[in-house]
């Protein structure tokens, strides 16, 4: 079972996307063999994440939503996944609000993707640190950051990444095998960055099977509560027969 973590559905500033609606998405899942993809709307995600957006109706989609904290943020929420944006709707990761929303994430048991360009290593840092319970995931690290994110993921055994923009030579294999394989988690960041390159990467790790389904959506679904026979039913036609 594949599943992106890291998603965005819906129309995107200056390009026009097959992802701008559910259908176009789903044969864009289709095209590249995965299964299942937890997204946030790009409304969301660029706009105005307290209006927010309808949660997708595909069962390919898990929604995600866009969290802010304080008293004109979007509240609580009850999923399993959210995402934190505090640079891009300006907010203070670790100010009294923020830390106030984080805690209560932790204490849910929610996860947390956090962009790495939103928040920075000072702030991950400090969350981290304070909060040593919350698991966050960063999503779009970039391979120019892997001493920052190893600095991090060595001292904080909650933190993980995605594997988006992690394209560096045997990158992934390296945190991997530093850090354990349960850390790391398959995720494109499409359609803002490149999803082919990703999925292409993940057919050809060279880590053991084992290691490589935990990366693919292993850590996915536990994370989401999947039960290990949950993967949806896909065109076997349009994906090649890959299962």
């Amino acid at each position: 079972m594949i599943i992106d973590i890291n998603r965005v559905l819906g129309p995107i500033p200056a390009d026009d996307v097959p992802s701008r609606d559910e259908a176009g998405l789903v044969a864009e899942l289709d095209r590249l063999g995965i299964d299942l993809a937890c997204t946030v709307h790009s409304h969301a995600l660029f706009y105005d994440p307290v209006a927010g957006a309808p949660p997708p109706a595909s069962g390919r989609l898990v929604h995600v939503p866009v969290l802010v904290p304080g008293p004109l943020g979007t509240g609580p929420s009850t999923a399993r996944l959210v995402r934190l944006c505090p640079a891009e709707h300006r907010f203070a990761l670790t100010g009294p609000h923020g830390l106030a929303l984080a805690g209560d994430l932790a204490d849910r048991g929610t996860t947390v993707l956090l962009g790495w360009e939103s928040a920075g290593f000072g702030e991950i840092h400090r969350l981290a640190t304070l909060l040593p319970r919350l698991r966050v995931v960063l999503v779009n690290t970039g391979y120019r950051a892997l001493r920052e994110l190893a600095d991090l993921m060595d001292a904080h055994p909650r933190i993980g990444v995605d594997t988006a923009t992690l394209n560096g030579h045997q990158s992934v294999e390296w945190l991997a095998r530093r850090h354990g394989a349960h850390r790391v988690w398959f995720g494109t960041g499409a359609p803002v960055s490149d999803d082919a390159g990703p999925r292409f990467q993940l057919d050809h790790l060279d880590l053991p099977d084992d290691d490589v389904a935990l990366i693919a959506g292993g850590n996915a679904r536990t994370l989401l509560g999947l039960p290990g026979d949950s993967a949806p039913p896909r065109d076997a036609a349009r994906t090649g027969g890959r299962t």
